[in-house]
């Protein structure tokens, strides 16, 4: 697999301590935009407080609207959530997800093959698999404790998208009073879908992290990638 989009999303520190980590990146850029590599989102937190556990969520083809109800994971992306022990930022440990006749199989957490623009499946660190969902939501539990969804959720994210297009416009009369309050503003992604991947997994799996952040506490970095076969 070689990866042709490499879309850095949250590329940053998930604190270990209860922070939530996330990012947007909804249809802009060029290379993937619009295509089943096209990555829109990226979580990372604790499920509870305290947990020792990691939340691991990734959003893609931000733009499965209404009427193309549920889009399709593709055969040839494989997504990889990357993670830094280290603060070297070059991923230590990856968690592979790539769907094959329905069901999502996820590999790892492990070393990659080899870091950088080019990556492999990790088929000797098989994960689990789940069910791609439809209309009702499948999650499987592995037996070490590891839950796996990948399926359509609704978009998370709220922005008036024409509202924002109104404001850079460089005409100053399209949008003379600048952005709408939040009780007038449009959601313009209300309705439409993403195609999710979630992965819930004990911190014990991802390795013991030597990184820390500017207050010295321990962090996990992580981002996520989109790779393409070639």
């Amino acid at each position: 697999m070689r990866k042709t989009t490499k879309q850095l999303l949250g590329v940053g520190a998930l604190v270990l301590t209860g922070v939530i980590l996330l990012s947007a990146d909804h249809i802009d850029a060029p290379s993937s935009r619009g295509t089943t590599a096209d990555i829109a989102d990226f979580f990372a937190f604790e499920p509870t407080e305290g947990s020792d556990n990691t939340v691991f969520v990734v959003d893609l083809q931000s733009d499965v609207l209404p009427e193309l109800a549920y889009g399709s994971f593709d055969e040839d992306v494989l997504i990889e959530i990357n993670i830094d022990l280290d603060d070297d930022l070059v991923e230590d440990t990856v968690i592979q997800a790539i769907p094959r006749d329905g069901r999502m199989y996820f590999f790892g957490p492990a070393a990659p093959a080899q870091t950088g623009l080019n990556s492999e499946v990790l088929i000797n660190a098989p994960l689990g698999d789940v069910e791609i969902s439809s209309t009702s939501a499948v999650v499987e539990t592995t037996a070490n404790g590891v839950s796996l969804f990948a399926g359509p959720r609704q978009d998370p994210f709220f922005f008036d998208f024409f509202q924002f297009n109104a404001v850079i416009n460089p005409e100053v009369s399209s949008a003379p009073g600048g952005f709408f309050a939040p009780n007038e503003a449009q959601d313009t992604f209300d309705g439409a879908n993403t195609m999710a991947i979630a992965v819930e997994i004990p911190n014990s799996l991802l390795g013991t992290p030597t990184a820390t952040n500017a207050l010295g506490l321990t962090v996990y970095n992580t981002w996520v990638t989109a790779n393409r076969k070639q």
